[in-house]
């Protein structure tokens, strides 16, 4: 894989230079990309032109190439939402986050293959882990990209688990930042209590990197050795239907955050959590029947079957029944400050276990509905394996304390690989 992090210091210092790096994605592209399938969109032409701007390399970026999901609008790069209804679609102008993204001195390489309208419906990329196994959805193509060395930072969404899931089957870190940190101006919105833009890269200390590049806030967690966090264990009422192969995934994650100096301690939720975890369906179909509303009305026949039939059980929901949900959420926000008032973060898994086999279904969301709905920043701590398929653990910290949970998830990837050395 190709870590960002570095990268950007070594054409700081002068040892490599943009075009260099832009060389590495498209020689990793040209390998792979007919195979994984990541790219729905590609123009290296014009990125080696925009490379030979001499101010990159004085940027936070640094000049890196970036994937964008193609469910942000870019002007000069076509935007289909994974949707036949918009082929060819070119928006007059760029996402918001795109726009932040170039400010930052970032290449938009290419955009990457999304789902239908970042939904569950899968779109054919495939697992560069094992190219048998989905990557997840809906960022899918973003994380295949980063996991297979084309690129080495890659812009994503998640409403349910669409980056932290993709991150895990992939081997790669995920960074779902606190709700609205980064801005949806421009993407194409599925859920609008729940849609939140996030990034792919290597590693944690990469994601770091990036979102302070693109956000120009204080997030990165490199410059000194990150503290050792108070994690709270939670397995939640969902334990059961991960695998034995992600049970053992999550204590061999406590052991070794323990063993790095954390400390790790059980951690129970209060019965609102778990009602939380039913609102999140409530409100994301909801949102999605209205949010959809042209596509539905007009083009129905264009919808995919599973997508066209979620549309259509979620035109029952009252909104009634919407308010309730709403309600439940605003508890549950209220309520996890308290349950963290001695824990820094959580360790949960990011999914039940590894990437499901073929590409008929993108994985189960459970372990991320909850806190997307909650809108905290969570971050795919990789590292551990299940044979040649990755498992990936998650980190999730308290609204507005990004930092903090990317430090602690830097801690605990380190805490992991220290420990499968030994």
């Amino acid at each position: 894989m190709l870590a960002a992090l570095d990268l950007a210091c070594r054409i700081e210092a002068g040892e490599l230079t943009p075009r260099a790096v832009l060389e590495l994605c498209a020689e990793a592209i040209a390998a792979d990309e007919a195979k994984i399938g990541a790219f729905v969109a590609l123009d290296l032409a014009a990125a080696a032109r925009a490379v030979e701007d001499p101010r990159l390399a004085a940027m936070p970026l640094r000049g890196l190439p970036v994937g964008v999901k193609d469910i942000f609008d870019t002007a000069d790069l076509p935007t289909q939402y994974g949707s036949r209804i918009y082929a060819g679609h070119r928006p007059r102008g760029d996402a918001a986050v795109v726009a932040m993204v170039r400010r930052a001195g970032g290449l938009i390489l290419g955009k990457t293959v999304t789902t239908e309208f970042a939904s569950l419906v899968p779109a054919g990329t495939r697992n560069p882990r094992n190219l048998a196994h989905t990557p997840g959805g809906s960022s899918s193509g973003s994380a295949a990209a980063v996991a297979a060395a084309m690129l080495p930072l890659a812009l994503g969404s998640q409403t349910a688990g669409s980056i932290i899931r993709p991150a895990a089957f992939c081997g790669i870190a995920g960074f779902k930042p606190s709700y609205r940190q980064i801005p949806t101006v421009g993407m194409k919105c599925f859920a609008w209590l729940l849609d939140t833009a996030g990034l792919f890269g290597a590693g944690v200390a990469d994601v770091a990197f990036a979102a302070a590049a693109i956000t120009d806030r204080d997030l990165r967690v490199d410059r000194a050795a990150p503290a050792a966090p108070r994690i709270g264990l939670v397995r939640t009422h969902l334990w059961p239907q991960a695998s034995a192969a992600m049970h053992g995934a999550l204590e061999a994650a406590a052991r070794a955050a323990q063993a790095a100096g954390a400390t790790v301690t059980e951690l129970t939720l209060p019965p609102i959590l778990e009602e939380a975890y039913g609102a999140h369906g409530t409100i994301q179909d909801y949102e999605a029947f209205r949010a959809l509303a042209f596509e539905y009305d007009r083009h129905r026949d264009e919808i995919g079957q599973p997508l066209r039939e979620q549309i259509d059980r979620a035109a029952a929901i009252t909104a009634e029944e919407y308010d309730a949900a709403r309600r439940t959420a605003t508890r549950a926000r209220q309520a996890l400050p308290d349950l963290m008032r001695v824990h820094d973060v959580i360790l949960t898994p990011s999914a039940p276990g590894a990437a499901p086999h073929g590409l008929g279904s993108t994985g189960n969301p459970a372990f991320n509905r909850l806190w997307t709905l909650l809108g905290t920043p969570c971050v795919n701590v990789p590292g551990l394996r299940e044979g040649e398929l990755p498992l990936g653990v998650q980190i999730v910290g308290r609204f507005g304390r990004d930092r903090l949970t990317l430090e602690a998830a830097l801690f605990l990837e380190r805490a992991i690989a220290r420990h499968s050395r030994a």
